[in-house]
């Protein structure tokens, strides 16, 4: 059982309803920070937009930057079980290294967050930045790069792609696409970019298949 559910199991009322309502301003803060940045929140406007106390925000968060960590993790919560988890049932090698990209297109695209991808905003506002904010960001990247380069190594072991290869940069010319897409879509205010990143991945996964079976082309 999550620790989420056993607190909303927990048979004091004053925590279900404090927990309950630590999510709906964590909710807000998410589509807040992915539009206007991780220091455009604060205890004061999410208390007048959710009309609730700021007294009984700072029982909930107390800092400002504990509310910003905790709006992180919240963030890859939903990341998780919008893009990973699913991602993971595909098998192994090639066919997972698309699965995973092809949902963070999905996720990008279908807008999950308001801003695009939460962290492509905060991680541009926070990487020149020092301290317990940036960090979790940064960590919150690697376990992705690292996921996606997992799964490149996994087809290296199968025979699908060219031991030569590094799984690492393979994950990030994939991700510089990931990240393109997202920030063409914002700015331009279409979907073109999705189709074009798309279509590139869909070109580089091809040359470097040597397994049988390709399914980005089905796609």
């Amino acid at each position: 059982m999550s620790t989420e559910a056993t607190l909303d199991d927990h048979p004091d009322g004053r925590v279900r309803r404090g927990n309950a309502a630590r999510r709906t301003v964590l909710r807000r803060a998410v589509d807040l920070a992915s539009v206007e940045g991780l220091d455009g929140l604060s205890i004061g406007r999410l208390a007048t937009e959710l009309s609730m106390s700021k007294s009984g925000l700072f029982a909930l968060f107390g800092a400002k930057e504990e509310l910003q960590l905790a709006t992180i993790r919240a963030a890859k919560r939903i990341y998780v079980d919008t893009v990973v988890t699913p991602a993971l049932e595909s098998p192994p090698g090639l066919a997972r290294a698309w699965a995973l990209v092809s949902a963070w297109l999905d996720y990008s695209r279908g807008r999950v967050f308001p801003g695009g991808c939460f962290f492509a905003r905060t991680g541009y506002e926070y990487a020149s930045r020092t301290g317990d904010v940036r960090d979790a960001l940064a960590a919150a990247r690697r376990e992705w790069l690292d996921l996606i380069a997992e799964s490149f190594a996994e087809a290296q072991a199968t025979g699908q792609v060219d031991p030569s290869e590094s799984p690492a940069q393979l994950a990030f010319e994939l991700n510089a696409l990931l990240d393109g897409a997202n920030f063409d879509s914002l700015l331009d205010s279409t979907d073109d970019a999705y189709g074009r990143a798309r279509r590139a991945i869909q070109a580089r996964l091809s040359l470097l298949n040597r397994g049988d079976t390709a399914p980005w082309e089905e796609a």
